[in-house]
Formats: structure tokens, sequence, C-alpha cells
């Protein structure tokens, strides 16, 4: 009995890591030569954490990551919307984590070839298609990463993890076409050896729907130097009828593309442009998802992650979903056994909710509140409350938590 697992990111890695330690034979196949740490920072909340330490991570992260103090919004002039604690400050059992997405990856890849073997973890195999035998099993044809060197494995079960691109989803869904643009894109980097801003943990998004910026401190080593490295992003939005390039995590952003737009975004407390001007190298990412599907699931093949539900980096949530996948995904097949009934299980808990967050997420999720601040007064406020109620950010926040499956009476009771 055996189960493959296609791709080997955050959400491969810690699927792999769920079965292993539920007994499951289970080998994962990762499309490039080398995983290396790419990518920039992202944000793991606590209902996820809680899967990570299951597998005593916490304190290979803690080292790694910050532990996020507290998340709040601001107006385009950086004055405060709203602010709240986060993770263990707020009376979570577990910390929310803001960390290099590759630090991340390479933590997991790490103890995953510890756990498992690295003959487990085999790199420079891409998926090129799947087949259900006439037993019900699972067959995956593999190549290397230029098309060559073909090699075709069986097994019970395929997990596709292989990302917003995802080979296994085009074949479920082959008139799909490409992720859909909104007509925003984003520009991200890591600012290194920053002076600290407000507590020095952190998370803050300002501005509106058309023009935000978002950032905060990655690095625990940092810190401890009395410094941040410091993430951030900054968005904006285009005419979506007049395309932009197709998405690549690997292309160089460019200063006059945006920069300009964020010259007079110097608060009192963070300078948004020297910010910018301090990153040695910039990423271009158009912001792209796909829509919901009616199916995950085909036979003895199921999507996981960013192939399952990719979504808008909103409300920190498109990791964080993965490993909840993992952990969903394990449970059922440790309860059905390495059966079609056990993807089946899975997909009817996830897919909801995870679709219902995709089409949250177009509507801005929790970040509404910054909108809602820019239509009700664009010159600013003396006092947020006269603009909007603390009654209603409370709900804002408070809904999407609900949605999301993090709040902290859920996240405690589960723990």
């Amino acid at each position: 009995m055996s189960i493959l697992i296609a791709g080997g990111g955050i959400g491969g890695l810690i699927t792999a890591l769920e079965l292993h330690q539920k007994g499951f034979d289970v080998r994962v196949f990762e499309a490039v030569d080398e995983i290396r740490p790419l990518g920039v920072g992202i944000n793991v909340l606590p209902h996820a954490v809680r899967v990570l330490a299951a597998h005593d991570l916490l304190g290979k992260l803690a080292d790694t990551a910050i532990t996020t103090g507290e998340l709040a919004y601001f107006n385009r002039h950086g004055q405060e919307i709203w602010k709240e604690p986060r993770g263990v400050g707020a009376g979570y059992n577990f910390p929310q984590f803001s960390i290099h997405r590759g630090d991340l990856q390479m933590i997991l890849l790490h103890e995953a070839e510890r756990i498992l073997g690295k003959d487990r973890i085999r790199k420079g195999r891409k998926l090129i298609r799947f087949e259900e035998t006439a037993t019900g099993r699972a067959r995956a044809f593999f190549t290397d990463p230029r098309g060559e060197n073909p090699e075709t494995i069986e097994a019970d079960l395929l997990i596709a993890a292989d990302g917003i691109h995802s080979v296994a989803r085009a074949q479920m869904y082959p008139n799909e076409g490409p992720p859909i643009w909104n007509g925003r894109v984003l520009w991200r980097a890591v600012s290194k050896n920053q002076k600290p801003y407000l507590s020095g943990r952190t998370m803050i998004m300002a501005g509106h729907q058309d023009q935000k910026f978002v950032c905060y401190p990655i690095s625990r080593e940092a810190e401890k130097r009395g410094v941040s490295d410091i993430n951030w992003i900054a968005e904006l939005s285009f005419d979506p009828s007049k395309g932009w390039r197709r998405e690549d995590y690997n292309r160089a952003g460019v200063l006059a593309d945006f920069a300009p737009r964020f010259a007079s975004w110097k608060f009192d407390w963070l300078d948004v442009p020297g910010l910018i001007e301090s990153s040695e190298q910039i990423w271009e990412y158009p912001l792209v998802d796909r829509n919901p599907v009616d199916r995950w699931t085909f036979g003895p093949v199921t999507l996981l992650g960013d192939s399952a539900h990719p979504m808008y980096p909103i409300g920190s949530n498109g990791a964080s979903q993965g490993i909840l996948d993992a952990e969903c995904l394990a449970n059922s097949i440790e309860k059905h056994g390495e059966t079609h009934a056990a993807l089946a299980a899975y997909e009817a808990e996830r897919r909801p909710p995870t679709s219902a967050i995709v089409l949250a997420n177009r509507q801005n999720g929790p970040e509404q509140v910054m909108q809602m601040a820019e239509e009700r007064a664009p010159d600013g406020f003396r006092h947020v409350e006269d603009v909007i109620s603390r009654q209603e950010l409370e709900d804002i926040a408070n809904r999407y938590k609900q949605l999301a499956g993090f709040t902290k009476q859920h996240v405690n009771k589960v723990a």
C-alpha cells in the first residue's frame, strides 16, 4: 500500500509528514532538481501552527521566525483603523509566525528527509499526467524538468500538491485556462537590517483596495541583533482588460512601475519609500486566483493546497489552509484506509470552507476595513470611531476568523 505526493512545497511536505506519522508508505515527487529557499515572507496562523507543533517543529520555527505580536490596519495617511493582538497574545494556545517562505519550506524539507529518508523525497520528477488503473489505483507519469527520462509509478493514491499551475488540475479541468487576474499587481521584497517599527513584531496593512502597503518582520536572527528584516508588499490596481505579464514567481520588479505612487507615504512610525528603496531585490507578482471547482477528487487522485484552492494572499491564509488540508487528508486516510472513500471524505470536509475563503478574499476579507475608511474619510479622520464603529470593526475581524477556522475557541478546543 502506498501514496504518492506530487509537489514538494509546503503543502506536499507537511502532508508527507502527517501521513508518515500515521504509518503510511509515502513518497514525494518534486519537479525541480534542487529545492531552494525561494520566495518572500508569509504568515502561519495559530490553527496551522498547531499542526506543525505536532511534529515537534515549534522550536525550529521560533528560532527562525518572528512571533507575530499584533496586526494593525491603517489608512493611506498612516492613521490607525484597527489593531488586535495575534497568536498567544490574543489568547491562543499557539503563536502566529511571520517567516520567510523559503525558511519554512526548508524546515519542512529537512524534517521530511530526516523522518522519511532522503530517498523518499524524489527531486527532478515532474508530474505530466495520471490515470486510474483497472483496479482503481493511480498511475502517475513523470519526467525530469526538461521533459526527458520518463518514469511511470503506480500507487494506491496520488495527492496533487503541485501548485496554482497544477498539471493534475489541468487534466481534471482541461478547459479551465490560466489563473484569473483581477487587475492588481504586487511587488514584494525583503529589506534587511532595518530599524524596527511600532512594537518590532507588528504586521501592518495600510491604504485601500487600489493602493496598499503591507509589511512585517520575519527574522528572529535579525531581531537578536536589534534590527528587523522586513518583508513588504506594495500593491496597485490597474485596468484588468489591458492585461499584464503572466505571473512568474521569478520576475524582477521595476521600481519605476510602482514606487512613485508611494513616495508620499512617510508616516511618523514608518518610512514606506525608504523601505522600498532599501531592498536589494524586488519581485513582481500579478494577483491571481482560480474559481472554486465542484470536485477535487477523481478516483484515486485528489488536489491539495494551491492546486485545490489558490487564493489571494489576504487574511494570511494561503499556506495555512494547505497545512490544514494535510491534517484533514491524513486523518481521513487513517480512518478510511488508502481508498477513494478517504479522498472523498477529505474533500467533503475541506472543499466547502476553502471555496468560501477564496470568494471572501476577492472581497478583501478582513482588509475591507481599509476600503471602508477610504470611502468614508478619504482625507483622514480625527478619531476612527467617527468613521467606523468599533462594533463594525470587531464584527469584520470575527467573521473572517470564523470563516477561515481560526477563532480562538475553535483552535484551542481542537488543541
